[in-house]
């Protein structure tokens, strides 16, 4: 058995009894702050030194596949069809984690010349100088190759050089800026800057390939969710994540009026943030479809058209369809769409001829969307920071069930609360005309009636009221 074999053979058996002490007995339960940091810190370093290993074993394996026949190459040999496969075996790892091995070996492999045996240099001999000392891994070396992928510009090798070079220093802690050693987010935000110093062309010729890349499509649905793939540019990306930053920041409301009897704690929301997100965009296409602005559909506004068996939508159970989509929804997707747009009921025979066509009214026309903002001010469940603009009425009272679609039977609630009113435990109702909210029992314990707003006119009010 080699050294290097026989080395890491012994490392494996030092660090099992190692964890095994850790796990079994909570070692690390007793140490303080700082030895639990330090602990991180060293086991990260060794993360690095390991990896490392691996990315000059990574280039071994593709130096042997790529000078020898098919037959003799060892991915042939061990009976794998590619690198990936094979690493992916050997190593247990993903295969997003094998294509960074792969990228990482290219990248600072010493390659052979086929014809005189000549080493080469690496393409990035620092960073393997910094990947072998444990100052970098393999999520930093690809954090890095990416913005540096194929930018040389007028500068040449020279420039990719100092590139190389610099951030190579700022992993070790040794960089311009004497600022200590960089982490992977930070060394791709150091090699984008780099990469647009290098690229004396300008971004046009990147934005030109990224316009055409730029896209979106639909997946498939399945188990009642459709996927969704693409590329977005960036000014595009940007925007969205300003309607994400404007929805999810948490606001300072000015004053706020207390209760004895109300509960101090804020709303407990506990959606992540991918699903917080999806409720932004859910608003930003309603709030877009209702503008006006968009092209119409056949002389109509781009509505969302929602077709359930009237019978199913009265029991409250059965399925729905969503016009455009093959995934059937529930009845309380329907319910929720029709509380916020126009009913169109549609009579059939039993053949299926259309024997009769309703409008049924029951939208809120502008000038009610107007007094109902100046008197909830936004979403109306407490502790909810969506704007009015960006918010459904929902008729307190169903329409279908002779609710009027009047001021004193109309709230404003976001996208997700108005779609899960019926099973998150929240309440509301109207008491002459002012809107009332009733919690579930983790926010308020004696489930009491609140009257609520975020109106600064109202809470003013109840301020001279107090006063």
């Amino acid at each position: 058995m080699s050294r290097p074999v026989e080395a890491l053979a012994e490392l494996d058996r030092l660090l099992d009894e190692l964890v095994r002490e850790s796990y079994d007995a909570d070692a690390q339960r007793s140490l303080s702050d700082d030895e639990v940091l330090t602990i991180t810190a060293l086991a990260g370093r060794i993360v690095r030194r390991a990896e490392a290993l691996v990315i000059d074993a990574t280039a071994q394996v593709l130096e042997r596949c790529e000078y020898t026949s098919h037959d003799e190459r060892i991915t042939t040999r061990k009976g794998a069809r590619s690198v990936g496969e094979l690493l992916q075996r050997t190593t247990l790892a993903s295969r997003q984690t094998v294509a960074g091995y792969q990228r990482a070996a290219r990248a600072t492999r010493r390659s052979m010349a086929p014809s005189s045996g000549q080493v080469l240099p690496a393409d990035y001999p620092a960073l393997r100088e910094a990947l072998a000392g444990g100052h970098i891994g393999a999520d930093g070396l690809c954090a890095v190759l990416g913005p540096l992928a194929g930018v040389l510009g007028d500068l040449g090798r020279a420039g990719h050089l100092a590139a190389d070079e610099e951030i190579a220093a700022s992993a070790r802690g040794e960089g311009a800026d004497a600022a200590p050693p960089a982490c992977a987010e930070e060394l791709r935000i150091l090699a984008q800057v780099w990469s647009v110093y290098l690229d004396q062309d300008g971004a046009e010729p990147r934005e030109s390939a990224a316009l055409r890349k730029r896209g979106i499509t639909l997946g498939a649905g399945r188990d009642s969710l459709v996927p969704v793939r693409g590329h977005l540019l960036p000014e595009v990306a940007a925007q969205l994540e300003r309607l994400f930053d404007s929805s999810l920041t948490p606001k300072l409301n000015g004053p706020r009026f207390t209760d004895p009897d109300q509960p101090s704690e804020a709303c407990a929301d506990d959606r992540t943030r991918a699903q917080r997100q999806h409720d932004v965009l859910a608003n930003a296409l309603d709030v877009a479809a209702r503008s006006g602005e968009f092209p119409t559909i056949g002389g109509a506004a781009p509505t969302l058209v929602v077709a359930v068996r009237e019978e199913d939508l009265v029991a409250g159970r059965g399925y729905a369809q969503v016009e455009g989509s093959d995934q059937p929804v529930s009845i309380g997707v329907a319910r929720h769409v029709a509380c916020t747009g126009g009913v169109l009921r549609v009579t059939l025979d039993e053949g299926g001829r259309i024997v009769a066509l309703n409008t049924l009214d029951r939208v809120f026309n502008h000038h009610q969307r107007k007094a109902i903002t100046l008197r909830d001010g936004g979403c109306l469940i407490p502790g909810c920071h969506i704007p009015a603009s960006w918010c459904e009425i929902h008729h307190v009272a169903e329409h279908a069930r002779g609710g009027a679609t009047h001021t004193d039977n109309g709230v404003l609630l976001c996208w997700f609360h108005h779609r899960t009113l019926d099973t998150s435990g929240w309440r509301i109702r109207m008491n002459h005309g002012i809107p009332e909210v009733r919690g579930p029992s983790w926010w308020d314990s004696r489930m009491l009636w609140r009257p609520v707003t975020t109106s600064r006119v109202r809470m003013r009010e109840q301020l001279g009221r107090r006063q």
